[in-house]
């Protein structure tokens, strides 16, 4: 499990980076000079036309560092969502094997766990660390141990809940992303207003560009913040509900394969 976390530790620092450096470049490469080049074309239509009504690009909308940073931290909460989607896919491609081979009718005594115990820690070292066969470890194990059902059941339950807490405290990074990512779009209108009424007295002898501009900072940077909040709670939540299936399916899996074939001498 060491290993485990130490992979997805790295995983995050990775696809921090990662999601920094490609949101960065596009930015550089297409947004900012898209967005200069809109901004000076409305300046000009402006100059010969007073009437004029300026036209927002999504290129001007999204061009603050605010919005930016959204991005940034957007692009990374869906890199960790998908590694997790990655680990539940692994968790339940394994449920239609059958780990402990056991024919229909067929009765378990606590003698013979010792053997279905070897069978599953043969299996290899990426499967062995998977829940449904450390749950089938750990109540054949119980079961050989105090050869009670109930005792095994018990068990097997107790980690199937444990590890499902741990997948659902797992989405804190997220939950925390989830929460920076409207405070950038605060910071980002607090910003705007505070420029606005920097430039106020310039509005006061008709030049409003300045007072408009600024205040487009504010609206954009909430309009991007929530829309990002939107869809990562949105997909948040379906990540949650393969989390709950997996615990569900896997105590199916557990009483189907192995404990209505436990019997107590």
């Amino acid at each position: 499990m060491h290993k485990t976390f130490s992979n997805e530790f790295l995983f995050q620092l990775f696809s921090l980076l990662l999601s920094v450096l490609l949101v960065h470049a596009v930015y550089v490469t297409v947004v900012w000079p898209n967005a200069r080049a809109d901004i000076e074309q409305n300046r000009a239509m402006l100059k010969q036309d007073p009437n004029y009504t300026a036209q927002r690009s999504w290129y001007v909308i999204i061009k603050d560092w605010e919005q930016e940073s959204c991005f940034v931290l957007g692009l990374w909460a869906l890199g960790i969502m998908a590694y997790k989607t990655r680990g539940l896919r692994r968790e339940r491609r394994i449920l239609d094997r059958e780990l402990v081979p056991i024919a229909e009718g067929m009765r378990i005594l606590p003698e013979d766990t010792r053997d279905y115990v070897r069978q599953l820690q043969a299996l290899p070292d990426a499967e062995k660390v998977l829940l449904v066969p450390r749950a089938l470890l750990h109540a054949l194990q119980r079961f050989g141990a105090t050869r009670n059902v109930q005792d095994a059941s018990s068990a097997s339950h107790t980690l199937v809940m444990s590890e499902a807490e741990r997948l659902e405290a797992e989405l804190s990074m997220i939950r925390y992303i989830l929460w920076a990512i409207p405070s950038i779009g605060f910071i980002g209108t607090v910003r705007g207003i505070g420029e606005a009424l920097g430039v106020a007295n310039k509005a006061v002898s008709g030049d409003i560009s300045g007072v408009t501009e600024s205040l487009g900072v504010a609206f954009n940077s909430t309009l991007i913040a929530l829309l990002i909040s939107i869809l990562l709670m949105f997909l948040v939540h379906q990540l949650q509900l393969v989390q709950e299936r997996l615990a569900f399916e896997t105590e199916d899996y557990l009483d189907d394969q192995l404990i209505r074939h436990l019997q107590a001498n």
